[in-house]
Parts: structure tokens; sequence; C-alpha cells
């Protein structure tokens, strides 16, 4: 099974809010194998707790204006890793620190990269590091 079109889509999305808020570290992985809940995880790391709350917000409104509603919202207070379910994508938006700490795209790495608009690559370069990483 792979993602369907909407989900990659929708990380698309979500990846360029995240991207136009200066996330770096971009990447999204189709997980639809691996899980029944979710097709595609989209990973984003911010510098502080203020650019993580920012980039959450970005996310959300984008996705909200793409006609996705977020059925879950856990981590936003602390700042350190928010996790946003849309149903058929889920957002991990870690400080930078979590997200070497918690290395979620190694313990994904069985899973397909899902190709984002590059303008998400143009906006962090260091993207298609992970992406190349990730493959």
């Amino acid at each position: 099974m792979t993602a369907t079109a909407r989900s990659v889509t929708l990380a698309g999305v979500a990846a360029l809010a995240a991207a136009n808020l200066k996330a770096k570290e971009i990447i999204a992985l189709d997980v639809s194998d691996q899980l029944v809940l979710t097709d595609v995880f989209v990973l984003a790391a911010g510098d502080s707790e203020r650019q993580v709350g920012a980039i959450v917000d970005a996310v959300e409104e984008a996705m909200y204006l793409n006609g996705a509603k977020p059925v879950r919202r856990e981590g936003k207070n602390a700042g350190r890793w928010v996790l946003l379910d849309f149903g058929d994508v889920v957002v991990h938006v870690q400080h930078e620190e979590d997200r070497v700490y918690y290395a979620l795209e190694r313990l994904w790495r069985d899973c397909p990269v899902v190709p984002l608009p590059e303008e998400v690559y143009a906006a962090d370069p260091d993207a298609h590091i992970t992406r190349a990483i990730t493959i």
C-alpha cells in the first residue's frame, strides 16, 4: 500500500508551510505500509521553542486552508516536540536537539521518502541532505 495522492499533497502543504518559517531538516516519509492509522509523517525541526510554536501555527493554518483539520495536537505548550495529527498526515515539529536525539527518520528508515515541492528544498538546503541520508 502507498500513500494516497491527497496525503502526498497535504504533506507538501505542511512541509512548505514549515519551510516558509525556516524549519530545518524537513522530510516526509510514506509510513502507510507500516501503520494503518496514517499515510505520511512529515518531520521538521526548529531552533527554539518559539520557532517550533510558530511553525506549528503556520502548518495548522496552511492545512486548514487546504481542507484538513487536526484530529489531535500534542505538545504545543512545551514547544519541544509537537505532534499534529491530520488523519492521513501526521506532522512532527521538534526542537532541533530533540530531532537529533530521537532521530525519527532513522527509526522509520525502511519507509520510502515522499517527494516534496522543490520550494521546500530551496528554502531548506539541508532537506536534500536529510533526504539523501534517509534513502
